[in-house]
């Protein structure tokens, strides 16, 4: 996974959902984000703490978490 370092999961953050980097980011979050047809650009405009790459991430983790192949994701 190329953006496997900015997802994490931690059971003290956000009940140890998948999040970014760390941060009180869920990865749904930024799903839910998307599909309220925000762009990329309105996302980190609104959100500065973010970064393009966190939601490339987390496109990537979906599409690894669809094709079934397991997943690594360290704490």
């Amino acid at each position: 996974m190329k953006y496997a370092n900015r997802i994490t999961i931690n059971p003290d953050v956000c009940h140890g959902k998948p999040c970014i980097r760390g941060m009180r980011w869920p990865v749904e979050v930024l799903f839910d984000l998307l599909l309220s047809k925000m762009t990329t650009e309105e996302i980190l405009e609104d959100h500065p703490e973010l970064e393009k790459e966190d939601i490339w991430a987390s496109l990537e983790y979906a599409k690894l978490l669809v094709s079934g192949k397991s997943i690594n994701i360290a704490a």
